[in-house]
């Protein structure tokens, strides 16, 4: 019995068809439909870590906002780390263009996420607070990654990255939070229908850090591509809670985003994650020059 099959034991389900959710980069995420025709999702987190924080994260936000809901929880065996059983979301993962009011709506809910309460005494157990230290957190994250970057990167690359780091960290405003950071809020998980967010997905790496690090991937999906929608999305972010100088902090989060999602892809493989570290290194390069080193 493979893990598929073990979790549709486990989880006692009826089932008609079964369809892998392609994007799903940091978990594998079936879609199944049950005898009934309702659909339902099982995910398979990364690691128990991963798994456990999702599973209180999706119950502590069910309230707050609107994210699936957990129908069952597997902690897992000897072989398997476990997964979830989730409720379906109204909305799909939206693939078209971006206008101002679906940029209003986006901004609102991350707001929604920022400004939840993190008083649950729970919390701190399943979900790494990482704000106090925040300065010294995103040094640690970067030289850590930086190890397998310099495997796959030009040296001269590599070397100008360094100093790009160096220089630029030391400009930063103060930090923003403590705050919920999704830590990859982009349109791919944000579930949209009738151009209105519907649900966000996707929990297994929220932090309690700054928020300056939550708005990298709206930077590539959004603002870089779409006229007028950055200024509709603060309009909606700062509706809920007061918004940093993205001007100010995005340059530096933007080429860290690069930099260490080139190391990510060399842990989880170079070469089935080719796209991504292409991608990535892109960047990584157009952000160097740019600097005009």
């Amino acid at each position: 019995m493979n893990q598929l099959q073990q979790m549709i034991a486990q989880f006692k389900l009826n089932v008609l068809t079964v369809d892998r959710v392609p994007e799903s980069f940091s978990s594998i995420v079936y879609k199944i439909t049950l005898m009934n025709h309702q659909i339902v999702y099982i995910k398979i987190p990364y690691s128990q870590v991963e798994l456990r924080r999702e599973y209180v994260l999706l119950k502590y936000l069910y309230e707050e906002l609107p994210v699936p809901q957990v129908l069952d929880y597997w902690e897992g065996d000897d072989r398997y780390f476990g997964g979830l059983l989730l409720s379906a979301v109204a909305g799909v993962p939206h693939t078209g263009a971006v206008d101002e009011p679906l940029a209003y709506e986006i901004g609102l809910y991350h707001a929604k996420l920022h400004k939840v309460t993190l008083d649950a005494p729970y919390l701190d157990a399943y979900v790494d607070n990482v704000f106090e230290k925040w300065t010294q957190f995103v040094r640690n994250q970067f030289y850590a990654y930086a190890q397998d970057v310099n495997k796959v990167i030009p040296l001269k690359l590599f070397e100008q990255s360094l100093q790009y780091f160096e220089r630029y960290q030391k400009r930063l405003p103060p930090p923003d939070g403590p705050c919920l950071i999704h830590m990859d809020y982009r349109l791919g998980n944000i579930l949209v229908d009738e151009n209105r967010v519907k649900g966000i997905i996707d929990f297994e790496s929220v932090l309690i850090g700054a928020t300056e690090m939550d708005f990298i991937k709206l930077e590539h999906d959004i603002f870089r591509k779409y006229i007028g929608v950055k200024d509709a999305y603060q309009q909606g972010y700062a509706s809920i809670r007061p918004l940093i100088d993205l001007d100010q902090i995005l340059p530096f989060y933007a080429f860290t985003n690069a930099f260490n999602s080139i190391g990510w892809c060399v842990r989880r493989g170079i070469n089935k994650h080719q796209a991504y570290y292409q991608k990535n290194l892109a960047d990584l390069k157009v952000i160097i020059q740019v600097d005009a080193f």
